[in-house]
């Protein structure tokens, strides 16, 4: 999903560097940097929280989770990496256009677009997918809990 992600945005962008910050006005990003890290903060817990949840909650009733879990749960783990990374880069590369306004380069901006658009979508995906194997959908034996 990254990978695809980052190649899209790569696709639709113009060369950089890139301003943060709105036009004219400064130190307006740190508003939106905000906003990023309680959305990031919303998915990380969403999906962290999911994978213990589901994991253990098999574990204490079988001893172990059906295989047809295995992809859904990797979605969410590449969920939760990807939203630290996002947060941390984008925070990291604020810090570095302060002291620096031509630091903020197009492979920043399209690799901090793709780890969000990334993340949101392995969240989704996985999800659903989740959904389906739960409902006998995919022939996985329903979670019991």
């Amino acid at each position: 999903m990254f990978v695809i992600a980052w190649i899209v945005v790569c696709l639709r962008t113009d060369k950089g560097p890139f301003s943060i910050d709105a036009q004219g006005e400064k130190d307006s990003f740190e508003n939106i940097l905000a906003l990023y890290h309680r959305c990031g903060e919303l998915l990380l817990g969403l999906a962290s929280g999911s994978l213990v949840v589901l994991i253990s909650s098999s574990a204490f009733k079988n001893g172990h989770l059906p295989w047809q879990f295995a992809s859904p749960l990797f979605l969410l783990a590449l969920t939760v990496i990807y939203v630290f990374l996002f947060m941390v880069l984008m925070t990291l590369n604020y810090e570095h256009y302060k002291h620096d306004h031509s630091s903020y380069t197009r492979f920043k901006y399209t690799r901090n677009q793709a780890l969000g658009f990334a993340s949101m979508s392995c969240f989704f995906v996985g999800y659903v997918w989740l959904i389906i194997v739960v409902t006998n959908g995919a022939g996985g034996s329903p979670l019991t809990c």
